[in-house]
């Protein structure tokens, strides 16, 4: 081999290596396109293959948006698996949002236990909210079930004062129901709430937007008021 042929193969030889240290995989050119193109996006999380061909989930905390292999478009939307009639996204969003159960902080939420109280729950409900309401009064129908209360007075200052009055109330759970179900106004009072501001903040970490919200002993997250009988369904489905 002459000098000449020596040269090009390192030429070769280094325009090889070069192409194969520029190739990405899919999900770095994701990331490195739609970081730089959309800066707005944030931090991506996890960038990972859908069930359709082609489509990739870019998952920021728990938002989620879906590209194309190379960055070049953006889709915003729920994907529908016609087949097996499942929506995708909304079983996606349902894992990112469960909530270990043993995570929550029950010190921060009073009790209420019904039955022999085998069965276990958390509610996260502000005492304004009307849907709060009709969840609290249908509630009444599930007995062996242990409910951890969690106050949320996130719609206005009536709320943060009705919270108040309920947890420094002597007997919370009397409060609660006496307000929620009969409609009798809490009577004034006064103690440390720092545990309200605590669940506040626990509910904008976890993403709680909405009143009620209702976690059961697997994590399932459950957003809006539902009927006693699919509070008995989800109850049934795990042995907490």
């Amino acid at each position: 081999m002459n000098h000449i042929q020596r040269v090009l193969g390192a030429a070769l030889l280094a325009a090889g290596l070069c192409g194969a240290a520029l190739a990405q995989s899919p999900e770095a050119t994701i990331r490195k396109n739609l970081i730089e193109r959309v800066p707005q996006i944030g931090k991506i999380d996890e960038v990972s293959k859908t069930a359709m061909p082609g489509l990739w989930e870019v998952r920021m905390g728990s938002d989620i948006l879906y590209t194309d292999a190379n960055g070049n478009f953006l889709i915003q939307g729920a994907l529908i698996d016609t087949r097996e009639r499942r929506n995708l996204t909304e079983e996606r969003m349902e894992k990112l949002l469960a909530i270990d159960f043993d995570s929550l902080p029950v010190k921060d939420a009073f009790t209420i236990v019904r039955g022999n109280g085998k069965r276990k729950m958390a509610v996260f409900q502000d005492p304004n909210c009307g849907y709060c309401k009709r969840f609290e009064r249908d509630l009444q129908k599930v007995d062996n079930v242990t409910i951890h209360m969690f106050l949320y007075p996130i719609l206005g200052p009536d709320s943060t004062d009705k919270s108040r009055n309920i947890w420094c109330a002597k007997d919370k759970g009397k409060t609660w129901t006496d307000w929620m179900v009969r409609d009798q106004v809490p009577t004034q009072a006064s103690c440390d709430t720092a545990a309200l501001a605590r669940n506040v903040e626990f509910g904008r970490k976890h993403k709680i937007s909405g009143t009620p919200t209702v976690i059961f002993g697997d994590g399932t997250r459950v957003p809006g008021a539902i009927a006693a009988a699919q509070v008995e369904k989800h109850l049934a489905g795990n042995s907490r």
